[in-house]
């Protein structure tokens, strides 16, 4: 590890000379286009197909897009970048390996569920940080219909959602982390454990990831020896509605109250009276796109000196679900700060 870095408390490293985030974009679906934030977002996609002709394909065609206009924000090409870090939720990541094949970038992919986004900005953090490369490309995408047919039913199932569910994300945020001034700087980051409370309930997504992202909220706080108050913002990825206040209590318990400074994705992305989206949003392309978009926008104007970007993830599988298995949760922590 670089001499100037160092690993602090149980699960942290804090960065002395910081990696920067020097470019970001977003590219999302017309839903989420027509929420609370979608004024923030580089491109609202209308059709949700992107002109392909099965919802796995165009997910992979939203991760293209996305990375193309990144790189033209950015004025590189694909040859600058060394590596990239990424990830979606469909087996095999094949969202992931068809969308970023033409671009010949050498690839780690990742598979955090909705946390992966904080898991790509860690690695690429990390890997910057320690001299490997100059320039990292980190991405995360999810796509409504896609996650619809993996984890639970084909849309013209016309299966019953319930009340506790979430609505699965069309989009995707990509940043480029590197060793030069950016537009942000992450400064620590707080890597997530696997917590467990035994959970079976695969609807309620919130419910089983609160308890991960109350963990390594409260990791972060003591490694780094500060209060919730020492954020901005502490930002889930996708609790929704029902996780949050379960987040929010726990924490309560162990001696910590964010509920002045706590923000989830999954809820800012909806307009729940008016969207129909139940609990919130979700999926990897959630907390990704809203970072890409809404949060590193506030950071960039300085509105938001410093945050703690939390993204969660349930780590099941339509195996996992089906043979009764309970719903592990994960989150990972990037202290993310302007300027």
């Amino acid at each position: 590890m670089n001499n100037n870095n160092q690993s602090v408390g149980v699960q942290s490293i804090k960065f002395s000379t910081p990696p920067y985030i020097q470019h970001y974009a977003s590219v999302v679906g017309q839903k989420e286009g027509d929420g609370p934030l979608g004024s923030h977002f580089d491109i609202v996609e209308q059709d949700n197909m992107f002109g392909k002709n099965n919802w796995e394909e165009a997910e992979s065609a939203l991760q293209a897009k996305t990375v193309q206009f990144l790189l033209q924000k950015a004025n590189l090409t694909p040859k600058d970048v060394r590596y990239a870090f990424a990830g979606d939720l469909l087996g095999q990541l094949m969202a992931t390996s068809f969308g970023l094949e033409s671009y010949n970038i050498p690839l780690f992919g990742l598979y955090g569920a909705c946390s992966t986004m904080g898991e790509g900005l860690s690695l690429a953090s990390m890997t910057v940080g320690g001299g490997y490369a100059d320039k990292v490309l980190a991405l995360a995408s999810s796509h409504f219909a896609s996650a619809e047919k993996t984890f639970r039913f084909p849309l013209g199932y016309g299966s019953q959602r319930k009340f506790c569910a979430t609505y699965t994300v069309t989009g995707c945020g990509a940043l480029i982390v590197g060793a030069d001034s950016g537009i942000a700087k992450v400064t620590g980051i707080t890597t997530g454990r696997i917590v467990d409370y035994g959970y079976k309930e695969k609807d309620n997504m919130g419910a089983c990831m609160a308890p991960a992202a109350a963990d390594t909220i409260y990791n972060n706080l003591n490694d780094f020896g500060v209060n919730p108050n020492h954020y901005d913002r502490i930002i889930t990825g996708d609790l929704g509605y029902v996780g949050q206040t379960i987040l929010i209590d726990i924490l309560k318990t162990k001696g910590y109250d964010i509920s002045g400074v706590h923000m989830d994705c999954g809820i800012e992305m909806f307009d729940k009276d008016t969207q129909d989206t139940n609990a919130g949003g979700s999926g990897c392309g959630c907390s990704a796109s809203t970072l890409c978009g809404y949060i590193l926008g506030q950071i960039e104007k300085k509105i938001w000196n410093r945050v703690l970007f939390v993204p969660t993830g349930a780590l099941l599988s339509p195996v996992s679900a089906n043979e009764g298995n309970s719903v592990p949760g994960i989150a990972h922590g990037v202290v993310i700060e302007s300027v």
